[in-house]
């Protein structure tokens, strides 16, 4: 048997090889009988007081074919592949402020400039990467607030969502309300959701402004949130103070900087965080954001009840078909002539 699963092979009922062990005697109680007995098919033809090439043959293809057919019995598999299954994952949302701020170029990678989305993005992509059992949704905002993406398994496909996000896309504003609406619209799945709570969901939120449009009130997103058991984990992202913003010409050709004041309103972040049982970061650098996706990673982890499953080829017939043959040859040879 371990010979059989090191080349991917197994037997589902190993037992029936027992009764190849039987054979033999069985072989030799035939050849003492002094009466031919149909212990088998065309058996008779064994028992000849000397016995001709084709008795021989007919005795040898009787017990081929019965070794073949044990074997077919004992089932013949190949193990083609072994998976695990999680019986359940999160649903996550992630908000990504698209605002004109976000262009704002205060964190840094190789000793260049970046702009702020371009500083999340990777770390959005590595966090998206390990959440591999769960489901997960983007919705972008910025004036307004739209989804880009609803929650989804297919990750690759999600990753090439976000490759085409850019700033501009949607009129300038910070609409952190409306996009924690939007969010949670996107988890409004009444079956799950016992008791009135969201079982396994939670939303990140991504901005560097303050809330200045936008039909809702962040802290009206957040008790909605927290009614249903929700968890947001707010991040801020950029620096405090004047930072630089690029000025660009006709053409979309960056020409120079101006400098702008950061605008977050980390308060409402940790409000928004501790009504609905989240965290809030601050990511004034590229490590800090790293940090931050990493902590809410560890945090929201489940661990799953998994079961496990082979995925077989059955290969009864490999044997079961020659050993008809044989009995097929064995009773042509076996007729009277």
């Amino acid at each position: 048997m371990t010979l059989l699963a090191a080349f991917n092979y197994r037997l589902a009922d190993p037992l029936w090889l027992l009764a190849i062990a039987v054979l033999p005697l069985a072989v030799w109680l035939r050849g003492r009988a002094r009466v031919p007995v149909l212990l088998v098919p065309f058996a008779s033809a064994w028992h000849r007081s000397s016995l001709s090439a084709a008795s021989s043959w007919t005795a040898g293809f009787a017990v081929a074919g019965l070794v073949l057919a044990i074997g077919a019995l004992a089932r013949p598999q190949r193990v083609e592949d072994k998976r695990e299954v999680r019986s359940q994952g999160y649903d996550i949302i992630l908000a990504i402020d698209l605002s004109g701020s976000m262009l704002s170029e205060d964190y840094e990678k190789g000793g260049e400039r970046i702009n702020r989305l371009q500083a999340i993005k990777p770390v959005i992509q590595a966090f998206i990467e390990r959440r591999t059992s769960d489901r997960i949704g983007v919705v972008l905002f910025s004036s307004k607030a739209y989804t880009l993406a609803p929650l989804t398994t297919d990750h690759a496909w999600l990753a090439r969502q976000l490759e085409r996000v850019k700033i501009g896309l949607i009129k300038d504003g910070t609409a952190i309300g409306d996009a924690l609406g939007v969010a949670l619209t996107r988890l409004d799945q009444a079956a799950r959701e016992p008791g009135g709570k969201r079982k396994g969901a939670f939303i990140v939120l991504l901005t560097d402004g303050a809330n200045n449009t936008g039909a809702l009130a962040p802290m009206q997103s957040a008790q909605l949130a927290r009614a249903r058991g929700i968890p947001i984990y707010t991040i801020g992202a950029g620096k405090d103070g004047l930072v630089p913003f690029p000025i660009f010409d006709e053409n979309g050709r960056k020409v120079s900087y101006s400098y702008i004041e950061a605008d977050l309103d980390e308060e409402a972040l940790k409000d928004i965080a501790e009504t609905t049982g989240g965290r809030f970061f601050r990511a004034a650098d590229t490590g800090t954001i790293e940090s931050a996706f990493t902590a809410i990673d560890s945090n929201q982890k489940i661990e799953f009840q998994s079961k496990s499953y082979l995925l077989t080829t059955e290969l009864f017939s490999w044997l079961a078909v020659p050993g008809l043959a044989l009995f097929c040859a064995g009773a042509w040879l076996s007729r009277p002539r």
